[in-house]
């Protein structure tokens, strides 16, 4: 039997996961390559032997996405997979028609064949965009569970940006954890402030192993999800957030379509700051297409240490994803420097030194915050190097990680933190968790 030659097209992430559930042992295809998008510096890798398995005695090799057409003609590739996340549905067709026209089938995979069940209960948070807030709710039901007795474990969707063969399951329970295993600035963001609330924390590259030693601790598993991406493990309890600062994105991009779709409860988050036409907008959404779901609604509460804003210049640092390919303009950092009157937010544009030029090119709408990018050990110089080099009096550091314990900021600086908050009436997340609890008899 002729083997069906294919490419992954991926980001470090579900390309990985797409491969390891559904190719690495199907004898009746060949993956010849990956391509690479999004993520700087992970298109010149090689996904190694050690996880690719005996059928791929070298490895795969991992290429940039830029040379899919000449890739499909010199390899002959049969099919192409699209496997990344929080992309517009124009996006993705347009790639379709590429490879399309240069002679190889394209593929989405649906949700359910790369989901691996565990012998544990599952709650999965995704969202239909990036930086929805997803990394709030998270920590807002391991506080409810914690409550409850009942241990959870987050797994995070992956951010393999270093060694993948080392990083195939790894395990976060401290900030010393995060240091010795060398974790980037986008890992510290997600991880970090778990681990100040006690939780565990698993991710890597192989999703099996690591849901099977998560299980050994674990009463219930967290799916922690990235970008707007599908949970890689078949959940109990489906939850997505809404974003009513992007009302009708819920139906735009690619799968957080389908997670709205699929969706158990449906969490329309930030209703505190955003425009009630909006908000409404979004609930309107909720109840057309997805009529099962139960709607709940919560605000992103904002806490700014002391009152060092007022009447200053301010360089806000904001999470990465969220106002890069999320397309974001600003984000909870904005909304705190403008609460609490700041003169004016700094164009980081004029000081932005090496990479960080580069993204601030890629992504022109960024005139009001600089994005916390930190990939690696180069472009965390090139970002400490455009926060020293601002004109502002006051650095406002809006990641979910203390970004002074990397950066020389040169500079005073003031953290802002976000949490999910419950609003009163209607439903909760604490109801929804109550009633998970009790139908899976957790708990006391």
């Amino acid at each position: 039997m002729t083997e069906r030659r294919i490419v992954i097209m991926g980001a470090a992430g579900r390309d990985f996961h797409d491969f390891l559930t559904r190719y690495r042992d199907d004898e009746s295809v060949r993956v010849v390559a990956f391509t690479a998008t999004q993520i700087p510096g992970i298109d010149s890798r090689t996904f190694p032997a050690a996880l690719a398995g005996p059928r791929y005695p070298g490895g795969i090799r991992i290429v940039p996405e830029s040379t899919l057409r000449r890739l499909i003609a010199e390899e002959s590739v049969d099919e192409v997979v699209f496997a990344y996340s929080d992309v517009s549905h124009e996006y993705v067709m347009h790639h379709a028609e590429a490879v399309i026209a240069a002679g190889a089938d394209f593929t989405l995979l649906g949700a359910e064949p790369t989901m691996i069940r565990s012998t544990k209960p599952v709650v999965s948070v995704c969202a239909v965009r990036t930086g929805v807030g997803k990394s709030g709710i998270s920590r807002h039901l391991f506080k409810l569970f914690r409550e409850r007795g009942i241990r959870a474990v987050d797994i995070r969707h992956p951010m393999p940006y270093r060694d993948l063969e080392k990083m195939a399951v790894e395990r976060y329970a401290s900030l010393q954890d995060l240091d010795s295993l060398g974790a980037t600035i986008e890992e510290r963001e997600e991880y970090e402030p778990l681990i100040e609330e006690g939780a565990v924390v698993m991710a890597g590259v192989d999703y099996e192993r690591i849901l099977r030693e998560a299980e050994k601790e674990a009463d219930v598993i967290v799916w922690d999800g990235g970008n707007n991406d599908m949970p890689f493990y078949r959940s109990d309890l489906e939850i997505v957030a809404l974003d009513p600062h992007r009302a009708g994105h819920e139906r735009l991009y690619h799968p957080g379509e389908a997670n709205f779709l699929r969706a158990d409860v449906l969490v329309v988050n930030k209703v505190d700051s955003a425009d009630p036409a909006k908000v409404e907008a979004v609930r309107t959404a909720a109840r057309q297409f997805n009529q099962t779901a139960t709607v709940i609604e919560t605000n992103s509460a904002i806490d700014v240490e002391g009152t060092a804003l007022t009447g200053k210049r301010v360089l806000v640092i904001e999470d990465g994803p969220t106002v890069t390919h999320g397309g974001m303009p600003y984000g909870a950092g904005a909304i705190a420097a403008r609460q609490a009157g700041a003169a004016r937010l700094v164009d980081p544009r004029p000081f932005a030194k090496g990479s960080i030029a580069d993204t601030l090119a890629a992504y022109p709408h960024l005139t009001e915050v600089l994005p916390a990018m930190g990939y690696s050990a180069e472009q965390l110089a090139d970002l400490e190097a455009t926060v020293q080099a601002s004109d502002a009096d006051v650095v406002l550091v809006a990641t979910p990680v203390d970004l002074s314990r990397l950066l020389e900021m040169g500079k005073p600086t003031v953290r802002a933190r976000y949490r999910i908050e419950e609003r009163p009436g209607g439903g909760s997340l604490t109801e929804v968790i109550g009633a998970f609890c009790r139908d899976h008899g957790l708990g006391g």
